[in-house]
This record gives C-alpha cells, structure tokens and sequence, in this order.
C-alpha cells in the first residue's frame, strides 16, 4: 500500500504581498473553530514576512469563508512533492499531526505541531503561543529531531504473499475483529516463538508511540533516542503478561492462530486499517522513513514529558537549583558578615561592651 496523501494542494498568501520564494504547509482540524482561528492567525503572519502558505484542497474548500473574510487569496497548485515547502505547520490536536505526517513523511518535511487537542504530545506549541511559531518559522529558528517509524506489512502466513503494507508512527495495533471472542496470536521476535496470548490485542510499538496507546496500555515511557520497539500485550489472560521492549532492528511477527472466527484487524496509529484471517502474520520492521519533528521550545523529552502530563517534581534540588541555592546562602552569609563586622567595630569603640556580646 502507498502512503496515502492529501490529494492537490492549494496555496494561500497575502495578496499584499505577493508569493515569496519560502513556502510552509498548513494543514488544520477543520472541525474545530479554534482551530482554524489560529491557523488564520498564523497564515497572516508569516505572509506578512513574505512566506506562502499551501493547504490541502479539502481543507481550503472548509476554511474558504474563513480566508476570504482574512483576505487571504487562495490557488492551486499542481507540483507534485513537497511543493517547495519547507516546513509543514499543523493545528490540530495528535491525529491532525498524523494525517500530516501521512504526507510529509514520504518527502521528508519536518512536522511542527500546534495543540488545540488534550495532551497533543506530538505537539511542540500551544494556541497561546501562535506569535513564538510565527517568529520561529519566519526566522527559521527551531530544530528537527529525527524519529524512526515502523514499517508494517500483512503476509498471508509465515514467509507468504505480503497482502498489505503501510507504516506506523506510533504503533501497530492488532486487535480481535469480535467483541465475543479473544484474539489468539503467538509472537515470535527475530524468527524465534516468543509467547501465545489469548488477549484483547498486541501492540507493537515505536518509542514515539510509547506516549501514546502503549501507554495507555500499560507499557514503558521510552525516550526518542532509545534504539527500541515494545511489544505490549492487551488484557492477556496469561502469567507472562508483561510488555517486552526488544531492539529496533528486530523481526517482530505476530500470528493470528488457525482457529475458528479467530479474525482480527490492525490499526495503524488508529488511522488505517486491514482485516487478518486466521493464519495470516503481522510483519513490523524498522521503517525506511524518518519522522521529522521541528522543536522552537528549549526543553528536552525529560522537560516535554514533565509539562505535558503535569507531573509533580517538587522537592527536587537538581544542579541549577542547588547553584542558585549556594548563591544564596553565600550572598546571605555576606550580608550577615558585614552586619557582624559593624557590630565588632561598634564594640570596639564601647568599653561596656564584654567579650562574651561579640561572640568570643
């Protein structure tokens, strides 16, 4: 399976100005008025520095009332690829950012999102900080950081036809097709049995997906850099029920078990979706693509995860808080020393004045 894209783009710049040789992506959850207020408010910002916008058709023809009313004029464009943008800005909340990492990640765009969701952890800026992405794309002052996907096919059983292939950003979810009946699968890693489960589900998933519905699940926060996959199974009636993280150059096959109505689905970041009979096998491998993510904010994944989940780290005296300390302290004992220096110097000029008052 190709990676779905978003079909003929359209181009939106302040007439004003005219098209500039920087153009920049915006794709938005058209459904949400908020939404697209800010990426209005963002579109006219940047072309005021000159820089043009491209659209998705289907969300030009939704905002169309909303561009027109900005006086942003809009066009299509007919080049294929990247359409000479640069960068893509997203203003939705996580599934906004995958529909747009559905086309920016087969031409290698960078992905810088805007949350207007609730935790958006793919997200790297909040509605309120609408004027910050406009001064980082105008100047282009962010950074990317590299992500790696996972590629995913279905084999009609093991070593057989590929029936479907597509990728996964943040996991590949296979899941039992019946609400009566658990799912039935052995993994094997590497060509090598792992475990049976008669589960909900098994998800396979990239660290960037350890945020999301690995999470959700029970398995491991995993930082970016760490070279790994998880396997997490799904309300597995079985002792080894634990996640397994294995490295990122691993096989991991999933087999549906030949039984009777043992029919399951994998969904693909909760995105695209492909029906398995029994026998057939979930194929996931390290992807060919990277995953660009464009970051403005200072904070690293430790900082992201703090501020996103709101977590408590209070108490915590770390090297910067222990430096600002000791400055303290030495400022006060300072002033302390001064004020006890004026007292000697009092008492040396008073003859009441006991060895015992100075602290002697």
């Amino acid at each position: 399976m190709s990676t779905p894209q978003p079909g003929p783009l359209v181009r939106a710049t302040d007439p004003a100005k005219g098209a500039g040789d920087r153009r920049v992506a915006v794709i938005t959850h058209t459904h949400r008025p908020e939404a697209v207020r800010a990426a209005v408010q963002f579109m006219h910002g940047v072309a005021a520095q000159g820089i043009t916008c491209v659209l998705p058709r289907a969300d030009a023809k939704e905002m169309a009332s909303f561009l027109a009313g900005a006086g942003l004029q809009t066009d299509l464009i007919d080049e294929a690829g990247t359409n000479g943008c640069e960068l893509a800005v997203v203003f939705g909340g996580d599934g906004t950012i995958l529909r747009g990492v559905e086309w920016a990640l087969s031409v290698d765009l960078p992905i810088l999102g805007v949350n207007l969701g609730h935790v958006g952890f793919l997200a790297e800026a909040e509605s309120s900080q609408i004027d910050q992405v406009v001064a980082a794309v105008s100047h282009r002052s962010y950074h990317t950081e590299s992500r790696f996907t996972a590629r995913v096919r279905v084999l009609s059983g093991p070593g057989g036809e590929v029936l479907w292939e597509s990728f996964a950003v943040n996991e590949a979810s296979l899941e039992k097709a019946s609400r009566q009946r658990m799912l039935e699968a052995v993994v094997a890693v590497n060509d090598q049995p792992l475990s049976r489960w008669s589960c909900d589900g098994i998800l396979v998933s990239t660290p960037t997906g350890s945020t999301a519905y690995a999470f959700s699940a029970g398995g491991p926060v995993t930082w970016p850099g760490v070279d790994a996959m998880l396997i997490v199974p799904l309300s597995a009636h079985a002792l080894f029920n634990r996640p397994v993280v294995v490295p990122a150059d691993a096989h991991v096959h999933v087999q549906v078990v030949r039984a009777e109505q043992n029919n399951a689905v994998v969904w693909l970041d909760g995105r695209r979706s492909f029906d398995l009979a029994p026998g057939n096998v979930l194929d996931v491998t390290r992807g060919d693509h990277r995953l660009q993510l464009a970051r403005i904010a200072p904070d690293d994944f430790t900082g992201r995860l703090v501020r996103k989940f709101g977590l408590n780290i209070q108490g915590w005296r770390g090297a910067a808080e222990r430096r600002g300390a000791q400055a303290q302290d030495r400022a006060g004992d300072h002033e302390a020393g001064d004020h006890g220096g004026a007292r000697d110097r009092a008492g040396a000029r008073d003859p009441l004045e006991t060895p015992e008052r100075h602290g002697a």
